[in-house]
């Protein structure tokens, strides 16, 4: 049997609770790992809080993204071999000791990226690809990331900066110094931020990424040149409504590969702040869930 944290029931943190499973099998398409880091998202305890529907077989194993090394290859899959460091979405929930990674969503690990780096590429960062791909600004334009201290705030404005963007970015006044060692122009949120936007930005923005949704997403869409060039990961409902869309993923091997040679290069940091043991997921969770996370939040397992 394996250690494993997930959740038994659809709710808060009290339904969180650490599970044993046995090892699993890999299927078709899929790679069997050794857990050596697990990236913490905000998509994690939304899916415990049902927020992303109840279809799951319950007890669920959390975490979406890891990094690990290869134990066994399933059929009908090429280019991995036991052994291999690798990192992916997982088919089986990331925060756990063993787990199965989907190989169409998965690349070896460049020797000079550490677990912990890799096991944040899956989904912050490679989501904050998908969306600078997807809004296409060139460089000289300005873009305005709602929500620009988190995971994906982060590397979306190292990945914005590096193509010639002026990126502007709300977060609370603490997170001033952090916000403008990411190369961006800070934006205190919260009541009169339609305001400061204008002041920052009089001219108005090029294109608006939305990571925060709502309130937050209609304060700001005043200053957004063209409603079309808005993208949101967050709330797909109010981007709709506000003439924008939501994120179209695209995320495969050879853009998992290309991001972990950005890392690799010293071109792009993922900014872990913070670093947990398996044993104290539920805190690494929890400050992921509190809203407060800057940048990136990973799991690392012996």
């Amino acid at each position: 049997m394996v250690k494993a944290f997930g959740f038994v029931d659809y709710g808060g943190p009290e339904t969180q609770d650490f599970l044993d499973r046995p090892a699993l099998e890999p299927g078709p398409g899929q790679l069997a790992i050794a857990v050596r880091a697990a990236g913490v998202n905000p998509v994690d305890w939304k899916i415990r809080r049902g927020l992303l529907g109840r279809r799951r077989e319950l007890p669920s194993v959390m975490g979406q993204e890891a990094s690990g090394v290869v134990r066994q290859v399933g059929p009908g899959v090429a280019g991995f071999t036991p052994g291999d460091e690798v990192f992916g979405i997982t088919a089986a929930g990331a925060f756990a000791e063993q787990t199965l990674l989907s190989a169409g969503s998965s690349a070896l690990k460049p020797e000079g990226v550490g677990f912990d780096q890799a096991a944040t590429l899956s989904v912050s960062v490679a989501t904050a690809d998908d969306a600078i791909r997807d809004l296409g600004l060139g460089a000289g334009r300005t873009l305005l990331i709602l929500g620009i201290a988190g995971g994906v705030g982060s590397a979306a404005a190292q990945i914005a900066r590096s193509r010639g963007l002026t990126v502007f970015g709300t977060a609370s006044d603490t997170g001033r110094a952090y916000v403008e060692s990411l190369g961006a122009v800070q934006i205190r949120y919260g009541d009169g931020v339609a305001e400061r936007i204008t002041a920052a930005a009089p001219g108005g923005v090029d294109g608006i990424l939305d990571l925060v949704g709502g309130d937050a997403l209609r304060a700001a869409v005043h200053a957004l040149k063209d409603r079309t060039e808005l993208v949101s990961t967050a709330d797909q409902a109010t981007a709709a409504e506000l003439g924008g869309r939501y994120i179209t993923r695209s995320t495969t091997p050879e853009t998992l590969a290309a991001l972990a040679a950005l890392v690799a290069a010293g071109e792009l940091d993922p900014h872990i702040t913070a670093r947990y043991p398996l044993a104290h997921a539920a805190e690494a969770l929890a400050l992921v869930e509190s809203g407060h996370a800057r940048g990136k939040v990973v799991l690392e397992v012996s």
